[in-house]
């Protein structure tokens, strides 16, 4: 007959696919015994490796079927009391009952928290979170950044991060996720726990959930501020983050587009009627700078656009960045143009913009 430790010997052999590690070390498999000739383990999966879940079954109890005297395998899904491990559904958040929106709380050891958000996709807000966060850091702020764009993550590519994988240790409520550390800032992202092309099929309340977890169970340690990257729209992300933590405020990013226009309004709008400090608008791809030619620009989404929006609010233009070639590069190869083209045009407006955010809202501690 098996012993519990050979039980516990093949379960450890079950990975995660994302990491290679064992289910065992990560505690998602736990408490392995035998109940006669029955193998039992509680299976207790944080919400972005439900994906697995299948394979996981499949292989532990093949693993535990393969030992001496083991006729039947039981599974225990683990439903942990007082919160939900990482990605799982639920608050995530301290102090948040069920069924009621919590009071807004800060983040322990993050002295500010600033969003950066736009009305709809592809108008460069990553880029411009990222390379926000990148050149708070280099001013000598502590900075971390919180990808909150949970089915299209970009920042870990954007920052050359993609491939790794962050520690996650405890269990359930108590488990806390230590940010990566790259390009002088800590960062946590969706596209950190999950498989390269593995979508996340989620409705709000997950999406709720592990963006919660995010702000309260990372463990940020000090910081001066904390840039979370929206994703585009006025959906639950939004909500979930200005009903959750106090901010100082949020950069509205737009081209000067007219159909990029009509989205920055709106999303503008909502954070003004929820009672969020709008900081001020930022102009993306205001005009193309030709790698060939820089002293020409063209203004290939047409101009004024965002200053327009900015006078309409009544809230500051902070920034006017333009388009290069650097800026896309710098991206795909994960080193911001902040970092990789110091003297680009692009790189100093993106530095303007962070010494103009920081003296404005940011003292390091």
């Amino acid at each position: 007959m098996a012993s519990v430790e050979q039980a516990q010997a093949a379960l450890n052999a079950v990975q995660d696919a994302g990491s290679g590690r064992s289910l065992i070390e990560l505690g998602w498999i736990q408490a392995p015994r035998l109940v006669g000739d029955r193998a039992v383990f509680r299976l207790a999966l944080p919400g972005f490796a439900q994906a697995q879940r299948d394979r996981i079954a499949a292989e532990a109890r093949a693993a535990l079927l393969a030992l001496d005297g083991v006729a039947d395998v039981q599974i225990e899904v683990a439903q942990p009391a007082g919160g939900a491990p990482i990605g799982a559904a639920g608050h995530g958040a301290p102090g948040a009952a069920p069924g009621q929106l919590p009071d807004r709380q800060a983040i322990p050891g993050v002295r500010q928290v600033i969003a950066v958000s736009s009305g709809k996709g592809g108008v460069g807000k990553s880029t411009v979170a990222v390379n926000l966060a990148c050149a708070l850091a280099a001013s000598g702020l502590k900075v971390g950044l919180l990808d909150a764009d949970i089915y299209g993550p970009n920042a870990p590519t954007m920052l050359g991060v993609a491939d790794r994988t962050p520690e996650v240790r405890g269990e359930g409520a108590q488990q806390v996720l230590t940010p990566i550390e790259t390009c002088g800032i800590a960062m946590v992202s969706m596209g950190l726990l999950i498989q390269e092309n593995q979508p996340v099929i989620w409705r709000g309340p997950m999406l709720n959930g592990i963006i919660r977890q995010f702000l309260y169970q990372v463990d940020w340690g000090e910081r001066d501020v904390v840039i979370v990257d929206l994703p585009p729209g006025t959906g639950d992300a939004q909500l979930t983050v200005a009903q959750a933590v106090p901010m100082a405020g949020v950069i509205i990013v737009t081209t000067p587009q007219q159909v990029s226009l009509q989205d920055a309004r709106r999303g503008l709008a909502m954070f003004l009627q929820m009672g969020v400090t709008v900081l001020g608008v930022v102009e993306n791809m205001s005009a193309f700078i030709p790698p060939d030619a820089p002293e020409k620009r063209y203004a290939l989404f047409g101009s004024g656009g965002g200053a327009r929006l900015a006078e309409e609010a009544g809230v500051p233009l902070l920034a006017e960045l333009p388009l290069e070639m650097p800026v896309r590069e710098g991206g795909d190869a994960g080193r911001p143009v902040v970092l990789s083209h110091p003297d680009s045009v692009s790189a100093q407006a993106f530095r303007a913009l962070a010494e103009r955010i920081g003296a404005a809202h940011l003292v390091p501690a």
